[in-house]
């Protein structure tokens, strides 16, 4: 059951290559003054935007796993998932570079996922340990893409179109590989070159909503009440790569497949239960991106916690199967696996080494469990990020 899974998975990261994304996007963009890319995929980015471009002054900030040296350009390492001083040094970087170009000039901007953690500035009175520790109530929370980026935004002098503010009056381009579930580009790498999601007094509601205004800092509380709506300079955005189009090679990759045409997204559990549900001889494939709230101090991804929350909604349902979760970025949370590929077998496996796998998920300590039955999916980095993709094979 378990055969070609991986090689489907792979399909859909392949279609997000982002070389051949911006290559062909790049046929009809007039020669920039600066490259500036940013995201998990940026170096791949911008190798070929200075293939296209030789000479022209690049800066890329990237994560530690996709990193290399790029001739002709500077590379900055950020923080991921919570931004260090690595995001700091290469968020004020792009400030700069903007803020050097002057009119009739233009920036070709090249983003990817992971960008909102991987460069930040914050906005005045914030330091970024006030805005880390908001990063990880964001994330501890449970929160969409979307509602984090709502709050990150108007705790940046980059994010929710602060990038396209810095370049004015300079004008730019910006070619944009999708990490979020319906492709909102003020959602991606937190909006760098559109307009906000909100108000700053929306995600003020939001907080008081959900019950995090006061866990704040409170540099954090003054920022955002006293925050004012922006104006953001028009930019050209162009799509290059998104999840939908991963999730529809994979099907190119399946025959027979059935791709579900709604994304998998929401809380891990229900995720799983939603899965379950479909189970029926054959294979199914989603794209999407689902969410874990933390509750305990264990290590995995939400990719590994779908894949054993999965396993368990399946035990005993009378036939063979295999399930693939994984993150197109090859790494999942915090540690060095894309997801996990689980069957039939895996709760056995888990038991027979003295493994209690609900008391692990309550303590989402899903990576351990995996790496005891032999069900994680190792790819490495893989330079792109379109979210997560996700396969059942049912005999």
């Amino acid at each position: 059951m378990r055969d070609g899974l991986i090689d489907i998975f792979m399909a859909g990261v392949r279609r997000a290559d982002p070389v051949a994304a911006v290559t062909g996007a790049l046929t009809d963009v007039a020669r920039p003054d600066a490259i500036l890319a940013v995201g998990k995929a940026a170096g791949a980015m911008s190798r070929a935007a200075l293939a296209r471009f030789p000479g022209v002054p690049c800066l890329v900030v990237t994560n530690p796993e996709n990193a290399a040296e790029i001739a002709g350009a500077e590379v900055i390492l950020g923080g991921h998932p919570v931004p260090d001083d690595g995001s700091e040094r290469a968020g004020t970087a792009l400030l700069d570079w903007a803020g050097r170009l002057g009119s009739g000039q233009r920036a070709l901007v090249l983003i990817s996922g992971g960008g909102s953690a991987l460069a930040v500035a914050p906005v005045a009175g914030v330091s970024l340990a006030d805005k880390a520790e908001v990063s990880r109530q964001l994330l501890s929370a449970g929160l969409d893409i979307r509602a984090m980026n709502l709050v990150r935004q108007s705790l940046s002098r980059i994010k929710g179109g602060g990038l396209a503010r810095a370049l004015a009056p300079a004008t730019g381009t910006a070619l944009i590989l999708s990490d979020v579930v319906g492709d909102d580009l003020s959602a991606i790498a937190s909006g760098p070159c559109v307009p906000p999601l909100g108000p700053p007094e929306q995600a003020v509601a939001l907080l008081r909503r959900e019950g995090l205004w006061e866990r704040l800092p409170e540099s954090c509380r003054v920022a955002l009440a006293q925050a004012q709506p922006v104006e953001t300079p028009a930019m050209e955005t162009r799509l290059i790569g998104s999840n939908r189009l991963s999730a529809e090679a994979m099907a190119a990759a399946a025959p027979g497949a059935v791709l579900d045409p709604v994304p998998l997204e929401g809380d891990v559990a229900e995720a799983a239960a939603r899965v379950a549900r479909a189970a029926a001889p054959g294979t199914r494939l989603w794209g999407g991106e689902t969410t874990v709230v933390l509750r305990g101090s264990g290590r995995g991804g939400r990719n590994q916690e779908l894949a054993l929350r999965v396993a368990l909604a399946l035990e005993g349902v009378g036939r063979p199967w295999a399930f693939l979760s994984g993150g197109t970025d090859g790494r999942d949370g915090p540690t060095d696996a894309a997801g996990a590929l689980v069957d039939d077998g895996t709760l056995a496996r888990a038991r027979a080494a003295g493994i209690d796998v609900a008391a692990r998920l309550a303590e989402n300590d899903s990576y351990p469990v995996l790496q005891a039955t032999g069900d994680l999916l190792i790819t490495g980095g893989t330079g792109t990020n379109v979210a997560d993709l996700q396969i059942l094979r049912m005999g």
